[in-house]
């Protein structure tokens, strides 16, 4: 498959023709023009039999997400580890990306590395892809001429915060869309079924039981206000959602109370723990001072509270108090950790104790999300048969106290 630079506009085309053995063969290619891509593919040695620009109309713009970037860590580690020349490591990893919006930024930064900028500036263009710590790895890397080295870290430290993610993803989603399926449920019901009882028991001449008539009551009220109740609960979601982004005090509360829900809670202090100590493990070994490395710390623990904490530790730090002591008076962090990280500064092998600790905890919460599930599922299904059931019967209360008239 023939592979080639492209640069910020170029689009993609597909393409079949022979090699030099006369072997048919096919593939993807970036360039600005059909021309452009028959006189790439003649260099390469191949005869272009059919070259066809990809129709953008059924093709997915997306978007870069943080798994994207995970995956070009890993790629430009790898090819810069083999030995190819950086910016042919970004002519590799662009072409062969089938996210467009990725491709582009693969390029862009590519272009600006041909430019002569240095690949910790060329990516500090890009501050929502590439956060502070990135840059200041990368930067660190070409200083000290170990890139390829610091490129590996990074894509290790990137693969292992985005499974804990997706762990942490894996926790919420389920119950959160359970509880989604049981309101949609129970409303319709309301709305759709419950009505047609009411009508059917008008019929009967008799006094319905209590709990007939309060679910008939409720099913009332549900239609005559539902759009209301809607409105109010999307406006209250996103009036809190946008207050939880826009203001501290909000997101310190919600994020603190988050982390007392029972075993959801405990999943989330054991991920605050886990990529604490795997950014603090990266961006020791790569030589960064520990009070810097501090600030990079509290950012990626992914929690305000845990956040706030390590600025605090910081400036512990900074004024010579030890990193153990400082994580002592948190009251953040368990004592198996604390000691961990005293041995790791005593013996001066502080990245390498806090990443046991990071692998530790990431398999603590690998076994925590599985546990949830095992004990969520029965819980769930419980609760959707009480309310779904109650809800039927309900409904043929009415009709079993008639027939036992009869």
């Amino acid at each position: 498959m023939a592979q080639t630079a492209a640069a910020i506009g170029q689009v993609p085309f597909t393409w079949e023709g022979t090699d030099r053995a006369g072997k048919k063969v096919k593939g993807k290619i970036v360039a600005a023009n059909e021309t452009a891509v028959r006189q790439e593919l003649r260099r390469q040695g191949v005869t272009p039999k059919r070259v066809r620009k990809q129709s953008m109309l059924f093709r997915k713009q997306g978007k870069v997400k943080t798994a994207d970037i995970a995956i070009f860590s890993r790629q430009l580690a790898t090819m810069m580890t083999a030995g190819i020349p950086l910016v042919q490591s970004f002519d590799i990893v662009g072409a062969g990306h089938e996210n467009p919006a990725m491709q582009k930024l693969i390029f862009a930064i590519k272009a600006d590395v041909e430019g002569g900028s240095s690949l910790a500036d060329a990516l500090a263009k890009h501050p929502l892809h590439f956060d502070d710590l990135f840059v200041s790895l990368v930067a660190a890397g070409e200083q000290a001429g170990a890139l390829e080295t610091l490129l590996d870290k990074i894509a290790t430290y990137k693969e292992k915060t985005e499974a804990i993610k997706k762990k942490i993803k894996k926790a919420l989603f389920y119950p959160a869309a359970v509880v989604v399926v049981a309101v949609v449920v129970t409303v319709i019901l309301m709305l759709y079924v419950i009505p047609e009882f009411e009508s059917l028991f008008k019929g009967f001449g008799a006094d319905l039981p209590a709990f007939t008539r309060m679910v008939i009551d409720v099913s009332k009220f549900v239609q005559s206000t539902g759009w209301l109740i809607l409105l109010l609960f999307v406006g209250g979601v996103i009036a809190f959602l946008q207050a939880k982004k826009r203001n501290r005090g909000v997101q310190h509360f919600v994020d603190r109370a988050m982390l007392r829900i029972p075993i959801i809670g405990m999943i989330l202090n054991k991920s605050a723990i886990a990529r604490y100590a795997r950014t603090l493990s990266t961006t020791f070994a790569a030589g960064v001072p520990l009070v810097e490395a501090l600030d990079s710390v509290a950012g990626a623990c992914g929690n305000i509270v845990y956040e706030t904490a390590v600025k605090k530790m910081r400036d512990e730090v900074a004024t010579g108090q030890r990193l153990q002591r400082a994580m002592e008076n948190t009251d953040l962090f368990p004592n198996m950790v604390n000691q961990m990280i005293a041995v790791g500064e005593e013996s001066g092998s502080l990245d390498a104790m806090s990443a046991k600790v990071a692998d530790f905890y990431e398999e603590e919460v690998d076994n925590a999300v599985d546990s949830m599930s095992s004990l969520l599922e029965p819980l769930i299904m419980a609760i959707l048969g009480v309310l779904v059931g109650g809800l039927v019967i309900a409904m043929y209360l009415p009709i079993f106290k008639m027939g036992s008239v009869v």
